[in-house]
């Protein structure tokens, strides 16, 4: 059980649900990529881009499980 991925929770990140199109994830992705770029939070506080940069890695990290999973280039 603990061993087991939480498929769903990728798709949370890009706040979709699962059998969403590969262009619906594709937008998701774009959307929230350019929401957290970190150079987007520049001129604010280090924390805001610390929050930021560590919200984009995760999403990255969830947009590539995604596309793994589902075979897109």
């Amino acid at each position: 059980s603990m061993f087991i991925k939480d498929t769903d929770s990728v798709y949370r990140v890009l706040e979709i649900s699962p059998n969403a199109t590969d262009e619906e994830v594709k937008k998701a992705y774009r959307k929230m990529a350019l929401k957290y770029h970190p150079d987007k939070v520049s001129h604010l506080g280090e924390d805001i881009q610390k929050a930021a940069k560590e919200k984009f890695q995760e999403l990255n990290a969830a947009y590539s499980e995604i596309k793994k999973q589902r075979g897109i280039t």
